[in-house]
């Protein structure tokens, strides 16, 4: 595994909000700060490394919906936290080397693609129209980032995945910039089988409500 530099985070950071319609992230003690405003999460804070002020801020939250993330394991999360906090399920942060040859749908599958700015919406139907796998990437000057990749339960083993993959990169204007996402553990499968490499586990914490 490598150090993740504070600039490529801001590169995925920046991508996911595009992708997702969030605002832009700002730095902010010693990592960058993500105002979601969601149902489930009020805001995040994600650090490239360790960073004294990390601690100091799990100190100072006190509501849950206040996520810290890390671009480490959950055992170098839990040592800067408090009492108090949940570690989640571990996940990722990726990125993209060479990838194999493209591939064809299987029968009876279709793909359809929206291209809004910067922001490309992939979803791949099934004969009876429904969506059986989608995914979103974004664009930038700095990354193109992989956001949101899902297959389906009923649709799965049937290369979908990489399908959608394969279909929000063809999209991308840029070359000269890196692909980058963060998995869960399922799906770094699928993006290792697609050429992509893991540069750091990424945890995540919560305050137990």
């Amino acid at each position: 595994m490598e150090a993740i530099s504070p600039a490529l985070l801001h590169a995925w950071l920046a991508g996911r909000s595009l992708a997702r319609g969030l605002p832009a992230p700002v730095a902010d003690r010693g990592g960058y700060r993500v105002d979601t405003r969601s149902d489930s999460e009020y805001c995040r804070w994600v650090f490239a490394a360790s960073h004294p002020d990390l601690s100091a801020l799990a100190c100072e939250v006190d509501q849950p919906g206040r996520l810290i993330k890390l671009c480490g394991d959950d055992e170098a999360l839990r040592r800067l936290l408090p009492d108090g906090w949940q570690v989640h399920p571990p996940a990722f942060f990726m990125q993209a080397g060479s990838w194999p040859g493209s591939r064809s749908l299987p029968a009876g599958y279709r793909c359809e693609t929206l291209l809004v700015g910067p922001v490309c919406h992939v979803a791949i139907l099934g004969e009876d129209g429904t969506s059986a796998a989608s995914g979103y990437a974004a664009e930038t000057s700095e990354a193109l980032v992989f956001d949101r990749i899902v297959t389906a339960p009923a649709h799965r083993r049937r290369g979908l995945g990489a399908g959608v993959m394969a279909a929000l990169r063809a999209m991308r204007t840029r070359h000269d910039v890196p692909e980058l996402l963060v998995a869960t553990e399922e799906g770094r499968c699928l993006y290792q089988r697609l050429g992509w490499r893991v540069l750091s586990p990424y945890a995540t914490a919560e305050r137990a409500a």
